[in-house]
């Protein structure tokens, strides 16, 4: 599903809303969850999941076509962990 997808049948679900203010909403949210992992901060969705920053250190790689060592910097990268509901929603059997 994309952005504009979820925004759509969002604004179907509350017809007593605007399109443009679903729209606007979900820009918020999105905005809001990732101004707080740029910060460092965790985000976490009862019954959906939590959004975390992972840091890596800096370390040598290998460029797979050449085999040449190179240098790779320390980076932060998000990291989303299901939540407990979700899991068993998506392996209900």
């Amino acid at each position: 599903m994309t952005k504009s997808e979820l925004i759509q049948r969002l604004a179907e679900r509350n017809p007593h809303l605007y399109l443009r203010d679903v729209e606007k909403i979900v820009e918020t949210i999105f905005d809001e969850i990732t101004d707080a992992l740029a910060e460092g901060d965790r985000v976490e969705l009862r019954g959906f999941g939590a959004f975390s920053v992972k840091h890596r250190e800096a370390r040598v790689g290998r460029n797979p076509r050449t085999g040449e060592a190179v240098q790779v910097e320390a980076k932060r990268l998000p990291f989303f962990k299901t939540g407990k509901a979700l899991r068993e929603r998506l392996n209900d059997e």
